[in-house]
């Protein structure tokens, strides 16, 4: 019987192995990045074509390498990092496995130019498929400058499988910013498909935050500063009221090195608690140093897995340098004990009709709100059954299953003012009453199913209604933000939004949906954003979908707005016209009934 097991061809293995470590362009850029740091880089310049896919090349002014080196570092296992096993115990760059540029090799073309400081010629390289197609000495500068062009160009089934362009660059991006971040001494410059999205010189790591993530950080930004003969923990952690509904500003980096914990991340979110809740996400940038021997970052090829030898204590010194950081700044929640200005509203209307609607009534009591139930007289057939205020049956009726009529018929039908009796609840619910009982609406819910019907329809037939501003209003927005944006311009505008570039990472906002008119286009767009992001992992093909119901969660209004009398039977006529009027978007009701049946069990009648 013949020999079935055989070795490998190198090129083969290479391929293999390039599995593990490159899995899209973000993972070539998270490698080279990573090399120009450890030859030790004053500044960094990163080049971008078609998110990657076509050109990734990176060029640093680092301590370059001999001819034999720029030939040898291709080979797998080939490292200048470690000598032997022990030397893991005291690591601190960022490589060391000696896989990386072999396996990228594998599947790309990539060309290779350097020199090293105190020579006069270099040497330039040119590997297709693991094999070298070039190797020659030229002219060249200081340093090192790598270029992979066509990734996966051999591998066409990986190639398939690679997202959109600015799916990919998104991650590109993250992997710049935590390279980034973790060196705030080294300058680094970003050109993507040749417009320079990044120019941020060398400084401290508060300059380099501002200059990733906007200006506006800079106020938002708590710092953090622990020492101990075990760990030192430093940073920034960002204040409670700039959480957010997506992550994505959560960094970790131990010996300058990111890396992702949950161990390390419930330590911060603990020292987070009762300041924000558990569906919104703190940003936070915090530094560990601790001795290498202390560590083992040689879990992953992507070495962002890590283990701590005494993880209580690391554990125990993060959330106490966390918690005593927004100590320090008085970040503590605020407590309201001013009285509930839907009552005071209700009551002060019920005394005198001229009395303003938020004026204190210091001898109010419950029981001075019974007058309003006083029932109107019967309504006209149809969805108003549901609301009439007739005998009670000895049933609840079940809630409807069909469609509603799409107006719904609050005021009388004999054309007096009167109107159906409706209050607001904690300035988030509004209780109506019910031939059977009584309903309960979350006024944001039935806001946001309005809305979202109403965005749905406008990109349907590609006009929404947009108001001008009188003077254009611009904002800032981070790179990936930015990217973003642009990919669903032609739905934004759909919906109302007349945006346009301004230059470098700036829009201009010249006209805003006419129901937003008056919101502050910063907030709103920031808000959208997040919330885009934040369902983008759900379900990522149904663009249309994930617009309409972003932009109805951020224009919806918010718990804690006093409506008018006005306002609530408007906003519930409008939900009763829907199409599916009875749960969001996302599927949570937007009210809920309760029974006569009910109430008399709870009372025991």
């Amino acid at each position: 019987m013949a020999d079935l097991i055989r070795l490998l061809p190198d090129h083969v293995a290479n391929q293999i192995a390039a599995g593990e470590v490159v899995q899209r362009p973000a993972s070539v850029v998270k490698e080279l990045l990573e090399n120009s740091v450890d030859a030790g880089a004053t500044r960094i310049i990163l080049v971008i074509k078609d998110a990657g896919r076509t050109l990734v090349q990176v060029t640093d002014d680092g301590r370059g390498m001999s001819a034999m080196d720029a030939r040898a570092c291709f080979e797998r296992h080939a490292t200048s990092k470690i000598r032997e096993a022990d030397d893991l115990t005291t690591l601190r760059t960022k490589g060391f496995r000696g896989e990386a540029l072999a396996s990228i090799a594998a599947i790309a073309q990539v060309e290779l130019w350097t020199r090293e400081q105190d020579q006069e010629i270099g040497t330039r390289i040119l590997i297709e498929g693991s094999r070298v197609r070039t190797q020659e000495a030229m002219a060249c500068a200081a340093g090192t400058t790598l270029a992979v062009r066509n990734l996966f160009y051999n591998v066409p089934a990986r190639r398939q499988f690679l997202k959109s362009d600015g799916v990919e660059m998104k991650h590109v991006l993250d992997e710049f910013h935590r390279v980034a971040l973790a060196h705030p001494e080294i300058a680094f410059q970003l050109v993507q498909n040749e417009h320079e999205e990044y120019n941020m010189p060398a400084g401290n790591e508060r300059q380099r935050i501002v200059h990733l993530f906007g200006r506006k950080y800079d106020e938002r930004l708590v710092p953090v500063e622990e020492h101990t003969d075990f760990v030192n923990v430093t940073g920034f952690v960002g204040k409670p009221e700039f959480a957010k509904r997506s992550r994505g500003e959560q960094y970790f980096f131990v010996n300058h090195r990111f890396v992702r914990s949950n161990y390390l991340e419930h330590a911060v979110r603990k020292a987070y608690d009762e300041l924000v809740s558990r569906e919104n996400y703190p940003s936070w940038f915090l530094f560990i140093d601790i001795d290498p021997a202390q560590i083992d970052i040689n879990i992953h090829p992507t070495k962002t897995e890590i283990k701590f030898r005494d993880d209580r204590a690391v554990y125990a010194m993060v959330h106490a340098a966390v918690r005593r950081a927004l100590g320090r700044f008085n970040i503590v929640p605020s407590l309201d004990f001013e009285p509930e200005p839907a009552i005071l509203a209700a009551f002060a209307s019920h005394q005198s009709e001229s009395t303003p609607a938020r004026t204190t009534v210091p001898a109010w009591r419950p029981q001075d709100l019974g007058a309003f139930n006083a029932p109107p007289r019967p309504s006209v057939e149809g969805w108003q059954q549901l609301f009439d205020l007739g005998s009670a049956p000895s049933a609840p009726d079940p809630a409807p299953t069909e469609a509603p009529q799409r107006v719904m018929p609050w005021r009388e039908h004999e054309g007096t003012p009167g109107e159906r009796p409706v209050f607001q609840l904690h300035g988030t619910y509004i209780i109506a009453q019910l031939r059977s009982g009584f309903m309960v609406v979350d006024q944001q819910r039935a806001h946001e199913r309005i809305l979202y019907e109403r965005n749905r329809k406008m990109m349907e037939q590609g006009a929404g209604l947009s108001q001008a501003e009188l003077f254009p209003r611009h904002v800032e927005l981070s790179a990936a933000d930015l990217a973003l944006v642009q990919d669903v311009l032609p739905e934004l505008r759909s919906m109302g939004f007349d945006l346009e570039p301004f230059g470098g990472r700036t829009v201009q906002v010249n006209g805003m949906p006419a129901e937003a008119a008056e919101e502050d286009p910063t907030r709103l767009l920031e808000d959208l954003l997040e919330q885009l992001k934040h369902e983008r992992g759900t379900l990522r093909n149904e663009r249309h979908h994930i617009l309409a119901r972003s932009m109805a969660h951020s224009m919806s209004i918010r718990p804690g707005r006093v409506l008018a009398t006005a306002e609530m039977h408007d906003l519930i006529d409008r939900l009763f016209a829907c199409e599916m009027p009875y749960h969001t978007p996302s599927g949570k009701p937007t009210l809920i009934t309760y029974g006569l049946d009910e109430l008399n069990e709870r009372f025991e009648r």
